[in-house]
């Protein structure tokens, strides 16, 4: 059962189109397995659009809070619908349907790079706003301390990881801005394998992560 959900802020930038395109896939991937952040969506629908009839400013391009706003005020808003419980999470070689266009439907088919010692990933290279990856950290793993220059939304996909802010499990989201700082330590015996985007590079706090940070441009 899914422990870690979506931040009601995440939820309701989303539904304004707000997000950027690699936030919006992983909060895609989890709505397709999780019916309580689906249920959110929908109070999150209402409750965005409260706040852009409410915003006053001409931040935005023209046109984009009229199309916001009739987005949002859809008769019926077109929230993504779990599948029933016995197909809800994905087979075991199979990725969430939202990551497909990204990086291929089976782990099987996943071409890794490696980034350090137990540590891989890919990036997916057609995601314009915002930057989109698959991590896979060998089981024991313990990243760096780091923080965020930006948010982070992380979706776990196989395995676990443990750190101050809890146990995160297949289906959990870690949904970060820059005033957490956090050690994420991968559980014995399988590799954790995560769906992560982020708007700006990580911040990590030992010297020589920072050093080697250019190299694998996280």
């Amino acid at each position: 059962m899914t422990q870690h959900h979506l931040d009601s802020s995440t939820l309701i930038g989303y539904s304004a189109g707000a997000l950027p395109r690699a936030f919006d896939v992983v909060v895609e991937a989890h709505l397709s397995i999780c019916p309580a952040c689906c249920e959110q969506l929908r109070v999150a629908q209402h409750i965005g659009g409260h706040l852009m009839s409410q915003q006053q400013g001409a931040a935005l391009p023209a046109g984009a809070r009229e199309a916001m706003l009739a987005r949002l005020s859809e008769k019926e808003p077109v929230v993504p619908v779990p599948r029933p419980p016995e197909l809800r999470r994905p087979s075991a070689n199979t990725l969430p349907e939202p990551l497909w266009p990204y990086f291929g439907e089976t782990y099987g088919d996943l071409r890794w790079r490696t980034i350090g010692p137990g540590v891989h990933h890919i990036r997916a290279r057609d995601v314009q706003d915002g930057h989109l990856m698959l991590l896979r950290l060998a089981p024991g793993r313990s990243v760096p301390m780091h923080s965020h220059g930006g948010n982070e939304l992380t979706m776990i996909l196989q395995g676990a990881y443990d750190d101050s802010l809890g146990h995160f499990a297949p289906g959990d989201v870690a949904d970060l801005d820059g005033d957490v700082e956090h050690q994420p330590v991968t559980s014995p015996g399988v590799p954790c394998v995560c769906v992560a985007a982020t708007d700006l590079p990580l911040r990590f706090s030992g010297r020589l992560a920072r050093m080697l940070q250019p190299l694998f441009k996280l």
